[in-house]
């Protein structure tokens, strides 16, 4: 069983040899090299892309951070503003109720002294009235029994009793 394949021949052992060493020289210089350079490139661009997104996501914190103040301030600031606009409100009805009390006061005083002017004029009205009335009668009864001057003199007593009891 001589085969010439199974046995070791060192010239073939020899270029097989230089043929590997040449084959993976031309591999590193062209391929090998070029791969890790395109490995390294990727490899830069994996890890600024993690720094960006890394950053990004610091970034996203601080505007979350920032928009829940800013939305804690809008919610106070909006309670601040109900606050006073009921506080105004509240203001602006007691002053509206303070004006109806007192238009409605001066309203009843001048009601008040409305009556009582009527009042007085009605007196003064009846007063007159029962005068000349009094007078006529009395005028009647007395033209019989005195003269002209008499007649004179009692009208102008009569008037300064009536005169005399209102005051």
């Amino acid at each position: 069983m001589n085969n010439p394949l199974v046995q070791p021949d060192p010239g073939l052992f020899i270029w097989t040899i230089l043929t590997f060493l040449v084959l993976a020289w031309l591999l590193k210089r062209f391929a090998w090299g070029p791969m890790l350079q395109a490995l390294e490139n990727r490899e830069k661009v994996i890890a600024s892309a993690v720094e960006n997104a890394e950053k990004a996501r610091r970034d996203l914190e601080k505007v979350q951070e920032e928009s829940a103040r800013l939305l804690a301030e809008a919610r106070r600031e909006g309670s601040d503003l109900i606050n006073r606009a009921r506080a105004d409100a509240d203001r602006v009805r007691e002053d509206l109720r303070e004006k109806a009390t007192a238009e409605v006061a001066a309203m009843t005083r001048n009601a008040e002294k409305e009556i009582q002017r009527e009042t007085a004029r009605a007196s003064e009205q009846i007063r007159r009235e029962a005068v000349d009335l009094s007078i006529a009668i009395a005028s009647k009864l007395i033209q019989r029994n005195l003269s002209a001057t008499d007649n004179e003199q009692l009208i102008q007593d009569t008037i300064r009793q009536v005169e005399t009891s209102r005051n």
